[in-house]
């Protein structure tokens, strides 16, 4: 499955029987997790503990669709529950994500280095999302905080198809001496990814080299397309609303840019303006009336 392991033999935790790490209480490694971050910190190290609140690893849709595919597969499962334990203890003191990897360090019975690698996602297997997803996320709140349709959340979660990786795509390293596959450090580092993408989900995308805009975009794109059709949906409309109220005709080719007045402009003005001057001759008629009346009374 393309899995990496190498072995520190310069831990300074103590063996048991076997060579093997004698056990640290919980108690025990979390103190020594508080004393290392605060060594960490006064060598100016940037510092990023995975810190749970409470015992929900996970809560956001894409925190959880990580986790939930980490724990799809068969590969994982020996494995998983410990991690669960080490990183609900607080036992990831430093994790970083960037383009394609992860460094992080878990308190154990020493301090481990663990380094997950995982391979780009494919540019066909990319495109085909961005065609799916296409006008179906509108903004990039919506995408970040998981709130779409549920077929995007399909189609994100698919585990051929889509955005998670597989296990034949990851490589997993440990300065631990276990040779397991994957040993509990390497678990808890994987559940502290799922944490740390329902604070930061955008770096999923960093993890896999893919541009989340991409996604945006193409919904931009699709609904200004919808806008525009809309758009000239509704001139007809008024255009026809108008001839229907006014009794006009009107002119199907648009009017040059060098004439003064629309053609639709000059109808309504000169249909408006006989109803005006025959009021205004009424109105004189009417005072015309009354100053002769008033003329024959003082006669």
């Amino acid at each position: 499955m393309g899995y990496g392991r190498y072995r520190n033999y310069d831990d300074d935790g103590g063996y048991g029987y076997g060579g093997w790490p004698r056990y640290v209480p919980v108690a025990e490694r979390k103190r020594k997790a508080a004393a290392k971050i605060a060594s960490l910190k006064k060598k100016g190290e940037e510092i990023s503990p995975v810190m749970l609140r409470g015992r929900t690893i996970a809560s956001t849709f894409w925190g959880k669709a990580w986790c939930e595919n980490l724990e799809a597969y068969s590969d994982y499962s020996n494995r998983l529950p410990r991690g669960r334990t080490y990183v609900r203890n607080g036992s990831v003191l430093n994790l970083h994500i960037v383009e394609g990897k992860v460094k992080a360090l878990v308190q154990g019975s020493s301090l481990y280095k663990v380094e997950i690698a995982i391979r780009p996602v494919e540019t066909p297997r990319w495109r085909s999302l961005v065609q799916e997803c296409s006008g179906k996320i509108d903004s990039l709140v919506e995408l970040l905080q998981g709130k779409f349709a549920t077929s995007v959340m399909a189609v994100m979660t698919n585990p051929k198809l889509g955005l998670f990786p597989a296990p034949k795509q990851i490589t997993l390293k440990c300065s631990c001496p276990d040779w397991a596959t994957m040993c509990k450090h390497v678990a808890a580092v994987l559940y502290g990814i799922g944490s740390r993408l329902d604070e930061q989900p955008e770096l999923l995308f960093v993890l896999r080299k893919a541009n989340h805009l991409d996604l945006i975009t193409h919904a931009s794109v699709d609904s200004s397309l919808k806008k525009g059709a809309e758009g000239r949906k509704t001139k007809v409309i008024e255009e026809s609303s108008l001839a229907t109220v006014f009794g006009i005709e009107l002119d199907s080719a648009a009017p040059s840019s060098e004439t003064k007045a629309s053609p639709v402009a000059s109808r309504l003005r000169r249909t408006t303006r006989k109803p005006v001057a025959t009021k205004r001759g009424a109105a004189k008629r009417s005072i015309s009336k009354l100053g002769r009346t008033s003329k024959r009374q003082k006669a």
